[in-house]
């Protein structure tokens, strides 16, 4: 088959990142030796984009199985590419930059050009983008979720609040906007971290009553009724630094647990009770079915203080790191089901013909 594969590929900077706002404001954050040591991990402006090996990596998997690639890069000559090239399918991992509908952006070109592709429409990758919309859904359909609200401007009043409360930026992933500091004890702390997402990220910030307890991952593949949980990967936050919040945080993510210091912060499968277990898995069926999502996702769970599983992130586009080396979730739930990297690039493939084709 004729294939497209879009996508963004990462950009690293260091000169240029370190004159960027949201630069400026995470070396307040993180640890000056490990700035020093990863200077181009700084800026989270790129942090959704893939990385030249994972594209490659996605590539090759698709050319494994008999595949003719086209690289089409997800920028302003993207609707150009298409219409010239007419792939019978578009393999899609774009993540877009602009606006928050940015990862829709390919889905509805694709839709507008009737070229089928993988992976969720338009409509549900822009819903899943914005989280207040997104819990609103789940909300609707009684998945438990953390209460939110959101404001795109400092408070006047505490209002009453219980703390602690978690804010983050309200239209991004791969924990972009998501310190330390996002976790917010008091009043003070809370408008500090509002005025940081609204000034670094152009965007309202999103916050939400906190949830103490332990998190997970959960790769989803297939769609409607025959969606497969693949075995569901918890993240060991006891081994957060000691003087960090136990939170999977960007300074966790893109500092501590690197390929050149990993940590083993991933349990997969979780070790967790049958009941609470099986809990998560249909909490994230209902979720998947709930948003129409298509093919495939990776769900974030915490468990709250009565131990229910609450929806905290959905991620329509999951990140797909190829090396075992980094911990990339939907990877590593796929070697334990038994799915090679290349096995599980063409598994999700897969799932989109048979989808089109029924």
């Amino acid at each position: 088959m004729k294939l497209a594969l879009t996508y963004n590929v990462k950009k690293e900077t260091p000169a240029e990142a370190s004159q960027s706002a949201a630069a400026a404001n995470a070396i307040k954050y993180i640890n000056s030796d490990l700035v020093k040591n990863y200077p181009e991990r700084i800026d989270d402006t790129y942090a959704e984009w893939d990385s030249t090996e994972t594209i490659d990596a996605v590539r090759y998997a698709l050319e494994s199985n008999g595949h003719k690639i086209i690289l089409i890069e997800a920028d302003e000559n993207a609707y150009f590419n298409l219409t010239n090239t007419k792939p019978e399918f578009v393999f899609n991992v774009a993540e877009g930059f602009y606006g928050a509908s940015r990862e829709s952006q390919i889905p509805s070109i694709l839709e507008m050009l009737n070229i089928p592709f993988t992976g969720s429409d338009s409509v549900t990758t822009g819903i899943c983008h914005d989280k207040s919309r997104c819990k609103e859904i789940l909300s609707y359909y009684g998945i438990p979720n953390s209460k939110f609200f959101i404001t795109d401007s400092i408070l006047e009043t505490d209002k009453g609040f219980k703390y602690p409360k978690f804010t983050k930026p309200l239209h991004e992933g791969s924990s972009k906007g998501i310190y330390n500091s996002s976790v917010a004890n008091n009043f003070k702390e809370l408008n500090d971290e509002i005025e940081r997402i609204t000034s670094c990220y152009g965007q309202p910030a999103i916050i939400e009553d906190y949830v103490p307890g332990k998190e997970f991952t959960v790769a989803m593949l297939g769609n409607g009724r025959d969606v497969k949980v693949l075995p569901i990967v918890e993240i060991n936050l006891d081994l957060v630094p000691a003087e960090f919040n136990p939170i999977y945080s960007y300074e966790v993510k893109w500092f501590f647990d690197t390929r050149e210091n990993q940590l083993d912060i991933f349990k997969c499968p979780a070790e967790v009770d049958d009941k609470i277990y099986k809990q998560i898995e249909k909490i994230c069926v209902d979720t998947f079915n709930a948003l129409r999502i298509r093919d495939w996702a990776r769900i974030d769970v915490r468990l709250d203080e009565n131990n229910v599983p609450n929806i905290i992130e959905i991620n329509p586009l999951p990140g797909i790191l190829p090396d075992p080396k980094d911990n990339s979730c939907y990877p590593k739930a796929a070697r334990h089901a038994g799915m090679d990297y290349n096995a599980v690039i063409n598994a999700v493939l897969n799932e989109a013909v048979k989808r089109y084709k029924s």
